[in-house]
């Protein structure tokens, strides 16, 4: 069987705050058979200027997106809100453009959640190291309610040696990020976030995991600022065993 060629999205915030996703990501991918490269030419998905309205400079990314991963067999992406970008929302920045829009719906077809592409492509088992901890898992409203990822990453967790998986009360409630949400609502999305934490504490886990960057930053933030002791990863570090320390651990 030929190895899939993939090509990984690293997204914005991983590439800035936590390299060791990025790094978790290939060691899974390479784990289940995938010849993995990462792009150069990458840059944003174009989410924060779709959102805004500027639909110039979010079809701009969206052209060098396309010119960078056409080539491959698939792209993954560890997080749900740049995969349901580049997959639902991208194809309708060339709506004028049937060349263009073809492209990028090609492009869309072949985009995939991380957790998505290793069950529901791969089929991949994972074998990741023991890790005595109770965990609790956010699920990210793009991967959701957009990509339709809530089984994938408890499935890939239940391989983990020692890890017990307690629910929240609300795993599927908005943390508060929201991209540019919390920027423009301050006051609510801080109040959302501080519920959300109030639902992770009432688990009694020490460790919260989900598959979108911008939830973990966002909620480990929160967390730190109401003093709480529960360390923040992504699902991926986990599986891969890569890096122990918490998202905003020195």
């Amino acid at each position: 069987m030929t190895q899939p060629r993939v090509a990984l999205f690293v997204t914005c915030l991983v590439d800035l705050h936590r390299p060791t996703v990025g790094f978790a990501a290939i060691a899974l991918l390479e784990a289940a058979g995938c010849l993995v490269e990462v792009p150069r030419l990458q840059t944003c998905c174009g989410q924060p200027a779709y959102n805004a309205g500027d639909s110039t400079t979010a079809r701009e990314l969206g052209l060098s997106i396309i010119t960078a991963f056409t080539a491959y067999d698939y792209v993954v992406v560890p997080s749900g809100s740049c995969a349901g970008m580049l997959s639902r929302h991208l194809p309708h920045l060339f709506d004028d453009d049937p060349n263009l829009r073809a492209k990028a719906d090609a492009l869309a077809a072949k985009t995939h959640e991380l957790t998505s592409f290793l069950t529901d492509v791969m089929h991949f088992t994972p074998t990741p190291p023991p890790l005595n901890a109770k965990a609790t898992y956010h699920d990210s409203c793009a991967g959701l309610r957009e990509l339709g990822v809530k089984a994938q990453p408890r499935a890939l967790l239940a391989a983990v040696p020692g890890l017990t998986l307690v629910e929240m009360t609300d795993p599927e409630i908005c943390c508060g990020f929201g991209g540019t949400f919390c920027v423009k609502y301050p006051d609510i999305s801080t109040r959302m976030a501080s519920d959300k934490c109030a639902d992770i504490e009432s688990t009694g886990a020490a460790l919260l995991l989900a598959g979108d960057l911008g939830c973990l930053l966002n909620l480990a933030g929160r967390l730190s600022r109401e003093n709480s002791t529960i360390t923040v990863r992504h699902v991926a570090e986990v599986l891969a065993g890569v890096s122990a320390k918490g998202i905003g651990e020195a």
